[in-house]
């Protein structure tokens, strides 16, 4: 995958695999392409005016990008959540989670609503917080409970990836702490692809880490990738090293 901004290549012929049921961990320096490489992932790139790219997305063989393909079924199976917490405010925790659905034009008989919003916040980690004030405005929670409700919001599609972009680093440890411990479980069902700054969270969280660089006015590209334990206790290219040891970046 190459992807570009105007004329400005920002990824140079990325290739990666991730293995359904394991959490993949992005790390490098801030501008090396990370984020550009997720939103790639669920065809959020192709939403900047200037953004292009070239190559193929693939999930069980079938390339998101194929023109015969909606953009609607890409998101549906490829959830997201943002650095910022983005619930709808305004909006009831119920509806927020329920509003997923909307978005992707999926249908929930009335009947097993409830059941779906109760389901999703126990698999973020927020039923036994909310349950007893769901018609509440979405917007009255606390950074890393409005966080956790937008992973239900993404759960309650059934999404076969999600993908998280930096999701603790407007949290306190507290809040990162039960946040990781809920992509632990979420993991056995769902593939999960984290950008992160935090060296100890990728850690902690992942099975599986790619080290993205980019030299000076150079698009990004992907160093070394591999088994996480591996590459932090015995990278084999030494700018992973010096990485991963807070040498640089």
């Amino acid at each position: 995958m190459s992807a570009w901004f105007g004329d400005h290549l920002v990824l140079d012929r990325v290739s990666l695999t991730m293995p359904a049921g394991v959490v993949t961990s992005l790390i490098g320096p801030s501008g090396c392409g990370k984020s550009t490489f997720l939103r790639i992932l669920n065809r959020m790139h192709e939403l900047i005016p200037s953004a292009s790219l070239a190559g193929e997305v693939l999930i069980d063989g079938e390339d998101i990008y194929d023109s015969a393909r909606p953009l609607i079924e890409a998101r549906k199976s490829i959830g997201m959540v943002f650095q910022k917490p983005n619930p709808f405010p305004a909006m009831s925790i119920y509806d927020n989670v329920i509003s997923g659905l909307k978005l992707t034009g999926t249908r929930v008989h009335r009947d097993t609503r409830d059941e779906l919003v109760e389901s999703s916040l126990i698999k973020a980690g927020l039923w036994k917080e909310v349950r007893d004030r769901l018609r509440a405005p979405g917007g009255g929670l606390s950074g890393g409970q409005q966080q956790r409700l937008c992973i239900a919001r993404s759960l309650a599609v059934k999404p076969r990836v999600l993908l998280m972009d930096e999701p603790c680093s407007a949290l306190d440890p507290t809040s990162t702490r039960v946040i990781e411990e809920t992509m632990l479980e979420l993991v056995n069902e769902v593939t999960i692809v984290i950008v992160t700054h935090n060296m100890q969270q990728a850690q902690r969280v992942s099975q599986q880490c790619a080290f993205f660089l980019a030299g000076q006015g150079q698009p990004g590209h992907i160093v070394e990738h591999g088994d996480t334990e591996a590459m932090f206790s015995d990278p084999i290219d030494p700018r992973t090293a010096d990485y991963v040891n807070g040498r640089f970046g």
